[in-house]
């Protein structure tokens, strides 16, 4: 059925419910590998991952309906959270209040339970974990409407021909795209040997989708690689320091990834960085072309366009909250911009959606704005838009 998209959240999320684990993962893993809901400190809901006891609290991730000054580390339960976090018929509703008529959706990892089978060194595990998420998300969560709940599908980094058959069977089952937490040859650094994945998502049409970067595959290296790795401290009660809000690594991703030819060989390959914002972009694309002409013949450097065309012809960013980037959209290039919530992770502003969309795109022209807001995810996703409807 073809839909009038308005306005798609290129980048929500999901949170399995208590009980997920249980019926999607194999019974015979339920002994060792099973995780558990606890309470936190403060009687809100934790996760409590296999051979550990630290509980993984839920506040940040559950913040359905709740003023910035409401936030909490801990405390949030299930029971008093937004059903749509976990439940797809409740996030529908949740969605018709917000005025969203689609969302992208992305799992809630690190360092939680969907990271712990992602991590894991032993593979029946690690492949058991990532099939149960896929499962649930696509044919429980998104199947309440998968024109307006866009399930993307983890792959498992059990090496290359194992990411290539996984793209394969994923787009058969019906996911719009990967979500991509390493590079699919498992390897720490991008190399030709990633290049099958790519060909493969090229040929099926699948965006990869990059979620707050990238990550080294923890799971395929040595005990001595991993000992030699920077470790990020665990804390209880994380603040401004521990949670980041950095953007430097996303441009380093971004312009590793475009000086390494990879675009050349694969031209139609779409890759989209979630919630790395987009306000850097254009100090990004002038830099990057400005080194590469300086640089371009001592290092033998063979790029068939100027790096900032292939960030506008394969990339796109998302963004929550950033007039500045509204401001500067022709110099980002508006074809590589998607606005999203982040729902119902804490940087979201639901139900109030529609009030920051109208405020960052004041005097915008209309056409530019749906491009921006719905257009460029409604074509990224092959969702099926009539705008007659």
């Amino acid at each position: 059925m073809s839909r009038n998209y308005r306005i798609v959240s290129a980048d929500g999320h999901t949170l399995e419910p208590p009980d997920m684990w249980e019926r999607f993962l194999p019974s015979e893993l339920h002994r060792d590998h099973l995780p558990r809901v606890v309470k936190d400190e403060d009687g809100g809901d934790a996760w409590v991952l296999p051979g550990s006891d630290h509980r993984a609290v839920l506040g940040l991730v559950m913040t359905g309906g709740q003023r910035y000054e409401e936030f909490r580390w801990s405390g949030t339960s299930y029971s008093t959270t937004k059903a749509g976090t976990f439940d797809g018929k409740a996030r529908l509703d949740e969605q018709d209040e917000d005025g969203i008529d689609a969302e992208v959706l992305f799992p809630t990892s690190s360092p939680r339970t969907v990271a712990y089978f992602a991590n894991h060194p032993d593979p029946h595990v690690h492949e058991a974990g990532i099939e149960a998420y896929n499962t649930w998300q696509l044919e429980e969560f998104a199947a309440a409407d998968p024109e307006r709940l866009i399930a993307l599908a983890m792959i498992p980094q059990l090496g290359i021909d194992k990411a290539v058959e996984a793209a394969q069977r994923a787009k058969a089952r019906g996911f719009r795209g990967i979500y991509l937490q390493t590079l699919p040859s498992g390897n720490p650094t991008l190399s030709r040997e990633d290049d099958p994945f790519w060909a493969a998502c090229e040929e099926l049409e699948l965006p990869i989708n990059l979620h707050n970067g990238i990550q080294v595959s923890l799971r395929n290296l040595t005990p001595e690689q991993r000992a030699a790795m920077p470790q990020k401290k665990m804390v209880d009660r994380p603040g401004l320091v521990e949670m980041g809000g950095e953007v430097g690594q996303f441009s380093g991703i971004t312009a590793a990834w475009i000086y390494s030819g990879m675009f050349d060989r694969f031209p139609k390959l779409k890759v989209v960085g979630a919630e790395w914002g987009a306000s850097w972009v254009p100090a990004l694309l002038e830099h990057m072309d400005d080194h590469y002409w300086r640089n371009r013949t001592w290092t033998g450097a063979k790029l068939e366009l100027l790096p900032s065309d292939y960030f506008r012809r394969n990339w796109l960013m998302t963004f929550i909250r950033e007039p500045f980037a509204v401001r500067v959209r022709h110099s980002i290039g508006m074809e590589s911009m998607m606005w999203s919530t982040d729902y119902p992770h804490h940087r979201h502003d639901v139900p109030y959606s529609r009030r920051i969309i109208e405020e960052m795109f004041l005097d915008v022209p209309r056409q530019e704005r749906w491009q921006i807001v719905a257009g460029n995810a409604v074509e990224l996703y092959k969702l099926p838009h009539d705008p007659n409807a």
